[in-house]
């Protein structure tokens, strides 16, 4: 039993077929456009055998729109239109993998070419042109190919190769992608990889979505290009994105730990009698602004150091900063255990 488009089954019909597959009442072929790790149930999925079937190439192509212009029994062999080689791999191009439109591009180009009555259906370049004007690449907006290309730009970006993280800018505009979904996915490109190395980033960032949101396409494309392009060669930190995921995952982790006292504010005379804010240094009444040996975090809970910025960019300033408080805290707690009895 062949099933096309299997995906579109919903999981309990999906079951409905795993006693019969199991008995072998029938051999179940099944087809989908999705990735059946995320649309077929585990229990089918595990009685298949999963073949993935990749794009025609151009070679493909030419040698399947060839044999449709040659064979003589079936409609477009038995006209006398005539393709140069390169117009048939014009086509093959357009089709962009796909045998289906290759053939519909060809069926459409033989009827334009027989109601212009040129001699002997000689196919000229302005008819092709016209053809195959405006035609995007495949691109799903929903299914695997959305998110392959997705996942290529930000890796691209991640990994400073600017010429390949533009292509995969173009790449998904070309395939007809919503230019403010890729505006958001470039402002967490901003955060997740670039983060405090160049703050700039989250800026430009913030500055291509709402140009995109202003102007819309295509002159909104080139400020998210100009965003892709400043991430891509922009230096590199995790650091913030490493820190609030720990922070993120202690939190949930731990009960609910109460507010020191001396970090809470009093606004009432009885907060005040109950010691609210009481033993708080006021950090810019400190020297050099820094209250030393303070402690911010709940009680009993020792001092964590999620941030641990890397040497490059701006972070390696801000690295220098944190290890010289670092050095003024020990220093204070050092003199204040002397000062103890």
């Amino acid at each position: 039993m062949f099933v096309d488009e299997v995906h579109r089954f919903n999981k309990s019909q999906q079951d409905a077929f795993l006693p019969y597959v199991e008995d072998g009442t029938f051999i179940f072929i099944g087809a989908t456009t999705e990735n059946p790790s995320f649309e077929l149930n585990n229990a089918l999925l595990s009685r298949s055998r999963v073949y993935v079937l990749k794009q025609l190439t151009e070679d493909d192509l030419l040698i399947i729109l060839d044999r449709a212009l040659t064979n003589t029994d079936v409609g477009l062999g038995k006209t006398e239109l005539k393709v140069s080689e390169g117009q048939l791999r014009q086509l093959a191009v357009a089709a962009d993998g796909d045998a289906r439109r290759a053939l519909n591009l060809l069926d459409v180009l033989a009827s334009l070419a027989q109601a212009e009555q040129s001699e002997a259906h000689q196919v000229d370049d302005g008819l092709i042109d016209e053809i195959i004007k405006g035609g995007v690449r495949r691109f799903d907006k929903g299914g695997e190919a959305f998110y392959d290309q997705i996942s290529a730009l930000h890796k691209s970006v991640r990994g400073s190769a600017v010429d390949a993280s533009l292509y995969w800018l173009a790449r998904m505009l070309d395939g007809g992608c919503e230019p403010l979904y890729i505006a958001r996915r470039v402002v967490r490109m901003a955060s997740e990889d670039i983060g405090n190395a160049d703050p700039r980033a989250l800026s430009i960032s913030l500055a291509a979505w709402d140009t995109v949101d202003r102007l819309g396409s295509p002159e909104g494309e080139l400020a998210l290009a100009q965003a892709v392009g400043y991430l891509a060669v922009a230096p590199k930190s995790n650091a913030i994105y490493k820190a609030f995921n720990k922070v993120m995952s202690d939190v949930k982790d731990a009960s609910s730990l109460e507010v020191p006292l001396h970090l809470r504010n009093a606004p009432t005379a009885l907060m005040g009698e109950l010691d609210y804010g009481k033993g708080y240094r006021y950090a810019h009444d400190e020297p050099e602004g820094y209250a030393a040996g303070e402690q911010y975090f709940p009680d009993g809970m020792p001092n964590q150091q999620y941030y641990q910025p890397v040497r490059r960019g701006l972070e390696a300033k801000i690295a220098d900063k944190l290890e010289r408080l670092r050095e003024q805290d020990a220093a204070y707690l050092n003199k204040t255990e002397r000062k103890s009895p």
